[in-house]
């Protein structure tokens, strides 16, 4: 771990109610020079944009709750034994803007500040915003790390793999048909966890089915098991692909847990399934990013959804650092 100026520690290593409103009291940058200069092996991004909700409107809130309302655990991981910062060194790099109303113009700023950090070989965490905000970012990983060479797992209630969705293209219901559509991730390397409800109608789901995606709706995680259900996701996702990137849109959790969504849909998975799910990826897979999206706050209550969302990225930051002490790097370089 870094040794910081004097001033800086003091202002990060208080209680998570002092100093600036960083994730988990990391450093900020703010320059891409400084990440050359730092080279961390995670940089946070955040991606405050919801204007392209279908339902309740907030998520752009997101970034800044997570950094600021979680409660600050501490930083050893119990059951892993392992102590985050010791073996990672993570920086938050700021948010990437996302002037209101501009579809185009915010996705292009997700999809540089992303690709800022993912082309230096850092792995990004992108805090959301809505869902939408995949899209760009997915994008410049896949940039940095390889046309259709990434595989991608995400937890949700919804598919999100609409065509358009009241006409609009980069609706939060459409990044996935987006990326592959692309081709920036192939449709066999797409895989969905804990699908439930009345949404997507069956033709979005035939054309799944012809992109060879595969899913794990609620149903069969509830008479499998999630562990036997994440058994499969990881062989899915790594097929012939170099990484993984993991998308976690916080509806996936029952809205008993993850009150402040956008789009609440009852029967998802509980708190203590998501997190070792995530761990597992993390510490079974090459993770080369992660988003967490649909956190708004205006709807939670007592943070519950802030720190559930902040505990899913301590747990894939916690795997990253059992990965590098395990094999002495998190990621695989990328050549300039």
């Amino acid at each position: 771990m870094r040794n910081l100026p004097p001033g800086m520690a003091e202002q990060l290593s208080g209680p998570s109610y002092t100093g600036p409103a960083t994730f988990a009291q990391c450093p900020l940058l703010t320059e891409p020079e400084q990440l050359d200069a730092w080279q961390p092996d995670v940089a946070v991004v955040g991606a405050p944009w919801d204007d392209s909700t279908t339902n309740r409107p907030g998520a752009r809130f997101g970034p800044r709750a997570l950094r600021a309302l979680a409660y600050g655990p501490g930083t050893y991981h119990l059951d892993l034994g392992v102590e985050l910062f010791e073996e990672l060194e993570v920086v938050d790099y700021g948010d990437a803007l996302c002037p209101h109303g501009m579809v185009e113009a915010s996705h292009a700023n997700i999809r540089r500040r992303v690709g800022e950090v993912a082309s230096r070989g850092i792995i990004p965490v992108v805090l959301g915003g809505d869902h939408s905000i995949t899209w760009p970012a997915a994008t410049a990983v896949a940039e940095a790390r390889g046309w259709g060479r990434v595989g991608v797992v995400h937890f949700d209630a919804h598919a999100d793999t609409a065509d358009s969705i009241d006409g609009n293209l980069a609706s939060h219901g459409t990044p996935m048909r987006r990326l592959i559509e692309s081709g920036a991730v192939e449709g066999r390397n797409f895989v969905q966890v804990g699908l439930r409800g009345y949404w997507p109608p069956k033709e979005t789901f035939e054309w799944m089915r012809d992109q060879q995606m595969r899913w794990h709706k609620m149903e069969e995680v509830w008479e499998r098991g999630l562990p036997a259900v994440m058994e499969d996701a990881v062989a899915e996702a790594l097929e012939d692909t170099d990484g993984v990137y993991l998308s976690l849109d916080i509806d996936v959790l029952d809205p008993g847990f993850a009150p402040g969504t956008g789009t609440p849909e009852p029967g998802g998975l509980s708190p203590a399934d998501l997190l070792r799910a995530v761990r597992k990826l993390a510490v079974e897979t090459p993770l080369v990013a992660m988003d967490v999206v649909e956190v708004a706050p205006a709807y939670d209550w007592a943070e519950l959804t802030i720190n559930n969302a902040h505990r899913a990225v301590l747990e894939m930051l916690a795997g990253l650092a059992v990965r590098r002490g395990a094999e002495g790097d998190v990621v695989r370089p990328i050549e300039r």
